[in-house]
């Protein structure tokens, strides 16, 4: 039964309640859902009719297509000048003994590491340091470029870019044209954590504040580049909170075009100051994808970290609104790993992916950074099984 069969009987379905109903209508119409309708998904929608709704808006877009992207990390430095209480990864400067600062030569390094592989992004953010300024990330971005012009750099937060601008004294507009010049292609969507002051001033009072997110990634958008976003659920949030933070996005959106992925990630409750803070569910992780999808209309892509929710939930999320489970990572990142993650070594070889991907009956397509397709694995049979390589990360004393 297709996506859109099962949308009719939901909507022919004499139980459903008539707000639910509603909603149901103007998914299948393409009309946009209000802040309350939002509200409501969260409060009384089940698992199973978000599933039909999400899947329904998923398949319209992408068919049965899933992307991925073969990328690895830079994670400069886990010592940071900012005290966020959901943090596992990052530490206070006094307590330099317990982490890692790279060096610009150490970091092209790891790029270099790759030549010759076929990998198309280096992902780079870490915690902020004052020595990690304007000046040394234009320098290593040009590096980067200057040694490998095809590799597409996606790098820092408007945690970091706020700090680096700010030190420098130079406004948002034109710190990111100084990151594009320097080869800047595109900006992750972390920092955003929730954007409501209120939950904000708890859990990372420190850092830039919601708005001043938005008014980053905004001057980037003026340059005619994109950049991604992202929500951390499953804390002291309440649902109105959420649909905010989706609701802001979502209208920033409606201005610039220039979000092309939504990724929603999950509080982790391992060696951080909210540990006293239980986890949500897998069911509720389903829900939040789904109405994630539902509501944000005008983004193309909807993403599941596969590192941070385990293989098992990135193939589930694929049936609830997702249609990307991000990349290979080849045992780059630390973040989520430190948060308490079920995966301790994050990597997977392309074959492994496009298994994954295969086995709940979906499409793969390997694409770039922005969503270019590089190879359609629907029909193709790996002759060897590839397996992943492993790249021993510098070691700081």
């Amino acid at each position: 039964m297709n996506a859109a069969t099962k949308l009719e009987l939901l909507i022919g379905d004499s139980s459903l309640s008539t707000e639910l109903k509603l909603i149901a209508e103007k998914v299948k119409s393409n009309q946009r859902i209000s802040f309350d309708e939002g509200v409501l998904l969260y409060e009384k929608a089940e698992l199973g009719y978000l599933g039909v709704l999400a899947n329904y808006i998923r398949e319209k877009r992408h068919g049965d297509k899933t992307y991925f992207n073969r990328n690895f990390h830079i994670e400069p430095t886990n010592l940071c000048i900012y005290d966020c209480k959901f943090c596992s990864y990052s530490v206070l400067i006094k307590e330099k003994s317990q982490g890692w600062e790279y060096t610009m030569e150490q970091m092209l390094d790891i790029v270099k590491n790759y030549d010759g592989q076929p990998v198309t992004e280096v992902h780079i953010v870490g915690g902020v340091l004052p020595q990690y300024d304007l000046k040394f990330y234009s320098e290593l971005f040009t590096a980067i470029h200057k040694h490998r012009p095809d590799l597409h750099v996606k790098a820092l937060t408007p945690v970091e870019y706020h700090y680096i601008f700010k030190k420098a004294k130079v406004d948002y507009a034109t710190g990111m044209k100084l990151m594009k010049e320097a080869g800047l292609d595109s900006i992750p969507g972390g920092g955003a954590e929730i954007f409501a002051p209120e939950i904000r001033e708890i859990i990372a009072k420190d850092k830039c504040t919601g708005e001043e997110w938005l008014q980053i990634h905004e001057e980037w958008h003026k340059l005619g580049m994109r950049s991604n976003a992202t929500m951390l659920y499953g804390h002291i949030e309440k649902f109105e909170h959420r649909i905010d933070h989706l609701e802001q996005l979502r209208a920033l959106q409606d201005k610039t075009g220039g979000f092309q992925t939504f990724i929603p990630l999950k509080f982790r409750n391992q060696d951080n100051q909210m540990s006293h803070v239980p986890e949500v569910s897998v069911i509720e992780d389903l829900r939040n994808y789904a109405i994630s999808r539902i509501y944000l209309d005008n983004f193309d892509h909807i993403k599941a970290y596969w590192a941070m929710i385990s293989r098992s939930t990135a193939q589930l999320s694929l049936n609830f609104g997702v249609d990307d489970i991000d990349g290979t990572l080849d045992d780059t990142t630390k973040i989520y790993s430190m948060a308490g993650a079920e995966e301790q070594h994050p990597a997977m070889s392309t074959q492994e992916l496009v298994e994954l991907i295969k086995n709940i009956g979906r499409h793969p397509v390997e694409r770039d950074t922005l969503y270019n397709v590089i190879t359609d694995y629907k029909d193709f049979e790996f002759p060897v099984e590839e397996k992943p390589k492993y790249y021993q990360l510098p070691v700081i004393n």
